[in-house]
């Protein structure tokens, strides 16, 4: 098996999976990868292992460097099951001297496996451990997203092993940023981001300056999903700080469902005006739409416009799902408005406005309920409201200018 080589005697030797196209609700349409990292030294030592069903693939990428017995140290920097699951299976078969993990990691893997008598050794950050001609110094990463993430960087290569950071669900015989398309790249970073680390921004932003206070000389940047990075480490940085401060595109989005057609005309209606006020602007239906993939535009949009038909006294099934998974990721600091057709009692609008109010969004309009079917007058409305959320969001883009 050919062998893939970060630096001399630092090597990839993690999984590829094709197939996936759901993890836990998000859509990974480009499958994904279950990174792993193999450094060869006085202390052979294993980087994470991968999802149970990929545990074959792991070790035929060993064996094709090393013995897996002769590996001394495993690290595990996060206790998810894509990068543990194969973790009993390997202690068995390495049989480490030492399995090292952060604090809220050792409780993690009890919790899950039930093994308090493997040889655990317990990192915070700032502790360092030799490898020989190597030095690992650990960055505990609470929250980032589970409380157990920790990164470890190796410090004379100038590689920093990130967990789920940076990552990106891409599954490609490319694995490195500069062989892959950047653009398919950082298109699955950002619904990554979107999907996953949305909600924890402050924190991203804090451990950005962490990093950053450390002066670590971040040669290559190596997640467990998708690319290393290596030749595009500003862009991805850089992507995180934007991000994590929740930078915004002026773009609005018409976000909807719809039973009988009349909340899509009224959609359609408003994204008229929006076109006539000058800015960009998306029509995302639920049906059509993934749910994933709208929150990985919401990231970047200024304004969200939500629109469904009342069902039941509350909102449309998929609308109701979607708002959940929004509401979930917390995203904050937008423009927002709501509209919906009805037949006798009308409590979507109301619903979807709490909803937006609740996020901390910025409540623009009263919101347009109409029943049954709208007229071309309501029509009307719809654009007019369109237009009016068009030009607010000119105005207070015209205003941080200044």
């Amino acid at each position: 098996m050919r062998t893939t080589e970060l630096t001399k005697g630092i090597y990839w030797v993690g999984a590829i999976d094709w197939d996936i196209r759901d993890f836990h609700g998000y859509s990974t349409d480009r499958g994904t990868t279950y990174n792993a990292y193999l450094v060869i030294d006085e202390k052979v030592t294993l980087f994470d292992t991968v999802k149970h069903s990929h545990i074959d693939e792991l070790l035929r990428r060993i064996r094709a460097i090393i013995d897996p017995e002769k590996i001394d140290y495993l690290v595990v920097n996060h206790v998810e099951m894509d990068h543990s699951g194969a973790l009993p299976a390997m202690m068995e078969i390495i049989k480490p001297e030492k399995l090292i993990c952060s604090p809220a990691g050792h409780k993690a893997i009890v919790d899950h496996f039930h093994r308090d008598d493997w040889p655990f050794t317990i990192v915070k950050t700032g502790d360092q451990i030799s490898l020989g001609r190597r030095t690992i110094q650990f960055l505990e990463t609470k929250m980032l997203h589970w409380p157990d993430s920790m990164f470890s960087y190796l410090k004379e290569d100038g590689i920093l092993i990130s967990s789920d950071a940076f990552g990106e669900h891409y599954a490609s015989s490319e694995r490195f940023d500069d062989e892959a398309p950047l653009g398919d790249v950082m298109n699955e970073a950002t619904k990554y981001y979107a999907n996953i680390l949305y909600l924890y921004s402050p924190l991203v932003g804090k451990l950005l300056k962490t990093v950053s206070d450390m002066n670590l000389d971040i040669k290559m940047i190596a997640p467990d999903h998708g690319v290393i990075w290596r030749s595009h480490i500003d862009t991805i940085l850089k992507a995180y700080d934007r991000w994590s401060c929740q930078q915004t595109d002026n773009k609005a989005l018409v976000i909807y469902d719809t039973m009988w057609h009349s909340t899509e005309k009224m959609a359609e209606a408003v994204a008229l005006g929006l076109e006539e006020a000058g800015v960009k602007y998306a029509l995302l239906n639920l049906k059509h739409h993934h749910r994933s993939d709208v929150m990985t535009r919401i990231l970047e949009a200024r304004a969200v416009i939500l629109g469904s038909s009342t069902m039941n006294n509350g909102l449309l099934p998929r609308m109701a799902g979607f708002l959940s998974y929004m509401r979930g990721l917390k995203p904050t600091g937008k423009l927002g408005a709501a509209f919906g057709s009805f037949g006798w009692s009308g409590e979507a609008v109301k619903l979807l406005t709490t909803a937006l109010t609740e996020m901390k969004f910025d409540v623009i309009e009263e919101g347009l309920r109409m029943k049954y079917v709208p007229t071309a007058a309501q029509l009307e409305e719809c654009r007019e409201m369109g237009k009016r959320i068009g030009m607010a969001m000119l105005n207070s883009t015209t205003k941080e200018g200044r």
